[in-house]
């Protein structure tokens, strides 16, 4: 039984109910489809938790699909304010989070990411946040962004934009394809740690830089053919657990998506994760429709993302997010030869 009306921003579900056999019209953006439910333990069928982007409940459950909140109200309130807005991306964010498949090759989920970014980047909802954030200038920097040092047969990455939380901007990207062609081209290297100098791990995209790319089409050839997601999930394949992240502060957008591809994430307690693309017209485009719902789900990924919620250590913790919660080492390991990017 649907709960609300055919011109709302989301399509709210008994999560109990019998499946509907109805179809949107032709012409209309489907809304994210959310299920609610006061025990997802006593349903007799699971066809919604199934079918429905997500299912909120104020009961106690570790069902991935479901997410317990304080007030249903409340957040189906919030969630529709923001699909409201810009209800084109919500609607293709639950379309490219329904078609993942985890357990087969990353390369289709990340190319169909990278299409659907594209498609959204010449929207109108991106455009509109292009023109009421107005022209930028990027940050311009002395420091390197991203430095890497090679102890023995462990390579160390940080990110080093420290006064921009380590915002994620090109010249990192190149940097981060760098290193890890020297993990890739050397099997002698047993274990790559990602890491963030200052008070964050990664803030997101460097949003200073959004808007650059003029041609759609050349910026999804730019994003699959020079991939870091692709890379740290080649390296996840060979080296499991010893491709790592030690995460802090914020980790959020690409720092999480980045972070998420790892085989071991360690949270210190500080540690906040999110994905807020959608307030900007996006879908996660650095992979995180891929390495977040293969940790999570899909149903738990879409809720990050329709929300704009961020999540403590602990509670990621809980949700499979990061594998462990412990403060950082006081000093940084690895001495060794350092190469900056």
């Amino acid at each position: 039984m649907s709960l609300t009306s055919d011109t709302s921003p989301l399509r709210v579900v008994d999560a109990g109910s019998p499946p509907e056999l109805e179809l949107p019209a032709a012409t209309a953006i489907a809304p994210p489809i959310i299920a609610v439910t006061d025990d997802p333990g006593r349903l007799t069928s699971d066809h919604w938790l199934r079918c429905a982007a997500v299912t909120i409940t104020e009961f106690d459950t570790d069902d991935r699909r479901c997410v317990r909140v304080d007030s249903v109200e409340d957040t189906l309130s919030s969630i529709a304010a923001r699909c409201a807005r810009n209800p084109i991306t919500a609607a293709i964010t639950t379309d490219v989070l329904a078609s993942v498949n985890t357990d087969g090759d990353a390369r289709p989920a990340l190319v169909t990411e990278s299409l659907a970014y594209s498609a959204l980047q010449a929207g109108p909802e991106f455009a509109r946040w292009l023109c009421e954030r107005g022209p930028s200038r990027p940050a311009i920097s002395d420091e390197e962004p991203l430095t890497y040092v090679r102890d023995s047969d462990d390579l160390f990455i940080t990110f080093n934009r420290p006064h921009r939380h380590n915002a994620l901007n090109d010249a990192m990207r190149v940097g981060l394809l760098e290193a890890l062609t020297v993990a890739h081209l050397d099997p002698a290297v047993r274990l790559v740690e990602l890491r963030g100098s200052g008070q964050s791990f990664c803030s997101e995209g460097d949003l200073a830089e959004f808007g650059q790319f003029d041609d759609p089409a050349s910026a999804h050839i730019a994003r699959t053919r020079h991939s870091p997601a692709l890379a740290l999930n080649a390296l996840r394949l060979r080296m499991d657990t010893h491709l790592r992240a030690r995460v802090h502060g914020q980790v959020l957008g690409s720092g999480l998506e980045m972070a998420a591809f790892c085989g071991h994430i360690v949270a210190h307690p500080d540690a906040r994760f999110g994905l807020p693309e959608l307030g900007i017209g996006l879908i996660p485009g650095a992979g995180g429709t891929y390495s977040v719902t293969r940790r999570i789900g899909r149903w738990r990924s879409a809720y990050l993302v329709l929300s704009g919620v961020t999540l403590d250590a602990e509670a990621a913790l809980r949700w499979g997010l990061v594998d462990e919660v412990a403060p950082m080492p006081a000093a940084d390991a690895g001495q060794g030869t350092s190469t900056s990017s």
